[in-house]
């Protein structure tokens, strides 16, 4: 058994519960013991609940976020939902775009269902609600874990790759204009202060997760001036980080690679236009738009959405949809926030639902409803 100084036990305990060192009571004798447990349960599972901005989105969102909500309340996770219906193909129900930010700035973690986009060629407004959201918020780096998970066929296996995408910029920056009759403009932006900013995010992201190589994909060899900042914007930033491999691939030959031979790649960094198509190919991948979550990030907060951006409007109401993407960015989120206990329980049963192979949704090739999706993972929280 380690000798423990009382001293510091209570010092640590004191710790664990927010109270300054300062105040621990000191103790004069020494006892005999291991360390206490209950500090790493502290770290785990802290006190307190924490508040959520919960965004339901369009099509099959409200389904699939209700399935987030009923594992929560089983699994007792001390997290409360503030709901905000927000969408612009129901503008007339929807809350106002200050009061959806207002909610996320003040709890600086959302989860989000994905939001349609309607038709604007007639309207006008060209920027969508996604875009007006993700530039109030500065939500810059859309970060897309793409992992094989047990259970799930698909024809590479062991698929690892982060793929980061600029979200504020490029190619979706609404400025389009008919200079004449049958002759449209559009702008695509690229300035070096986001380039840099979100390839400093990969390789700092790559660095904290213990990764190995970025590369960053590009069309420089055609688009010399906006494509070739960003690019030089990475090489930049790839020089103050000597211990993480860099390479650069042309936007083209990234996606043949990527269908053909996925696991060569590491962290990926794109701008806003190669970054969509390739979350979406990647998603392909590893079982489709229904088991991949992701996560967008600013400076002060994190939305937590899912990697590929469909709705599946043809299912609402048919009780089909699979949750499991959803299910995944609520765990990460709980991570996030220092629920980490609960995180890792709701994961674990993800996993053995998949694994087990008796319940799943249409799309992976089973009968199962979302609602029986659902009930398998509260069966399965450990």
């Amino acid at each position: 058994m380690a000798l423990w100084n009382k001293n510091l036990w209570c010092v640590l305990s004191k710790v664990a519960h927010n109270v300054p060192a300062a105040c621990a009571a000191p103790c004069n004798r020494l006892i005999h013991s291991s360390p206490p447990a209950f500090i790493q349960a502290e770290v785990s599972k802290p006190e307190g609940r924490t508040t959520c901005t919960l965004i339901p989105g369009d099509g099959v969102g409200p389904e699939l976020v209700h399935s987030v909500q009923e594992v929560f309340k089983a699994a007792g996770v001390p997290v409360d939902f503030e709901p905000f219906f927000f969408s612009e193909v129901n503008p007339t129900l929807s809350a106002t775009l200050d009061q959806v930010t207002n909610s996320i700035t003040k709890n600086g973690i959302c989860l989000k269902g994905v939001l349609a986009s309607p038709d604007y060629s007639n309207v006008g407004e060209l920027q969508t609600l996604n875009m007006k959201l993700r530039r109030t918020l500065d939500l810059y780096a859309n970060v897309v874990h793409v992992k094989s998970l047990p259970g799930v066929k698909s024809r590479h296996q062991n698929i690892d790759t982060i793929i980061i995408r600029e979200m504020t910029e490029g190619e979706y920056s609404a400025l389009e204009h008919e200079s004449v009759k049958g002759v449209v403009e559009c702008l695509k932006i690229v300035t070096r202060a986001k380039s840099e900013r979100i390839a400093k995010f990969a390789f700092d992201y790559a660095t904290k997760n213990g990764r190995k190589k970025v590369t960053a994909v590009h069309k420089a060899n055609i688009m010399k001036l906006g494509d070739g900042l960003f690019l030089k914007s990475c090489r930049d930033i790839a020089k103050l980080y000597p211990k993480i491999e860099f390479e650069a691939m042309i936007v083209d030959n990234c996606t043949m690679q990527m269908v053909s031979s996925p696991h060569q790649f590491d962290v990926m960094v794109l701008p806003n236009l190669y970054g969509n198509i390739l979350d979406n190919l990647a998603c392909g991948l590893v079982g489709g738009a229904g088991v991949v979550g992701g996560a967008s990030y600013s400076a002060e907060c994190v939305v937590f959405e899912p990697g590929a951006r469909h709705t599946f409007a043809q299912a609402v109401g048919k009780n089909v949809a699979n949750p499991t993407a959803m299910l995944l960015c609520a765990a990460k989120m709980l991570n996030h926030v220092n629920l980490r206990f609960y995180g890792d329980m709701l994961r674990g049963s993800i996993d053995k639902v998949l694994k087990g192979g008796k319940v799943r949704t249409k799309d992976l090739g089973g009968q199962a409803t979302t609602q029986e999706f659902t009930y398998a993972i509260i069966n399965n929280l450990r």
